[in-house]
């Protein structure tokens, strides 16, 4: 089981970078084959098998009988929707975040350019998921650059007692949540609290990509800390923490609470695997599933598909298999 000893040599830095683990720290990914290019993926099981959703290209669409082969399908968009070029000039779309519910598949994504918080997350429905099947509904939460927060990377939470919640943030005052109403998948009309789930105080701020699950009773939030997109150079790792109640506080192994910046890393760079994060978490028959990306240091740093299955350990705590 992982320990705290492994968090502690896991996270050894230098000047704020993250050194990789040794192949011995941390398992590989699983076995996958066919076009793996993917950043930010989100995945969900169909009865034909999996969709497989990633960044770019009108949100890149890839399908798969047995979660081992993908193969690249089209995009969930025809065109892409007309308010993302207010946010991105090339309309171009981020970090989808895809679930069933309420009998139809969800798509919640972002909008904006690279180290700005002029952005936007929208919400999109399908009754299958499949390319161009998908209609927009429009803006759910945006940002302008006189925020303290950035509105990407958007995961869906419906909770134990029927609730939804939108999780989302990137750098600045870091992740934010606020509850949804499940008629439309937008802000709720009574409840508009903003809770803040985790920060990191010191530069550059860089914590993204919220997860959240239930598991046993408890929440768990998974974020990505470090740096994304850098090919070989990239410092992306795994951390998580948990909360009895949605909204938090998330607090890690150690007791140190998310939003001061704690965190328990449960994957980050090893052997020729760069930069692990960009994840979402999804439940299967064998057990809920750690999706990623990852650079590939034999591949020239290309970008890949990461998928492991999570363990729980004695203590309630998630690792990597």
């Amino acid at each position: 089981m992982r320990t705290h000893l492994l968090f502690l040599l896991t996270t050894l830095t230098v000047t704020g970078t993250a050194v990789p683990a040794s192949a011995a720290d941390y398992p590989g990914p699983g076995v996958v084959t066919g076009d793996l290019a993917s950043h930010d993926p989100s995945m969900v099981r169909t009865d034909a098998g999996y969709l497989l959703f990633a960044t770019h290209d009108r949100v890149e669409t890839r399908t798969s009988p047995d979660r081992i082969r993908f193969d690249r399908t089209g995009s969930a968009f025809e065109t892409a929707p007309s308010w993302v070029y207010d946010y991105n000039p090339d309309g171009d779309v981020w970090a989808p975040d895809t679930s069933f519910h309420n009998g139809q598949y969800w798509m919640y994504y972002s909008a904006s350019t690279t180290g700005s918080n002029h952005s936007a997350i929208g919400v999109a429905t399908s009754p299958t998921g499949l390319p161009g099947t998908w209609q927009d509904h429009g803006v759910v939460h945006s940002t302008t650059t006189g925020d303290d927060h950035n509105a990407i990377d958007p995961n869906l939470l419906v909770d134990s007692r029927g609730r939804w919640w939108l999780s989302f943030g990137s750098f600045w005052t870091g992740v934010r949540m606020f509850q949804l109403d499940p008629a439309t998948g937008k802000r709720h009309p009574t409840d508009q609290t903003l809770h803040r789930l985790a920060s990191r105080p010191e530069e550059p701020h860089a914590v993204e990509a919220p997860a959240i699950i239930e598991h046993g009773g408890q929440y768990y939030l998974f974020v990505s800390f470090d740096l994304c997109c850098r090919g070989v150079d990239s410092t992306y790792r795994i951390m998580v923490g948990r909360s009895a109640d949605p909204t938090g506080p998330y607090l890690d192994r150690d007791g140190k609470p998310m939003a001061d910046g704690g965190g328990t890393e449960i994957l980050a760079g090893h052997d020729t695997i760069i930069g692990p994060g960009g994840q979402s978490v999804m439940p299967d028959s064998d057990g809920d599933l750690l999706v990623y990306h990852y650079y590939d240091a034999t591949a020239g740093g290309d970008h890949r598909l990461g998928i492991n299955l999570l363990g729980w350990d004695d203590q309630g705590w998630p690792y990597v298999r």
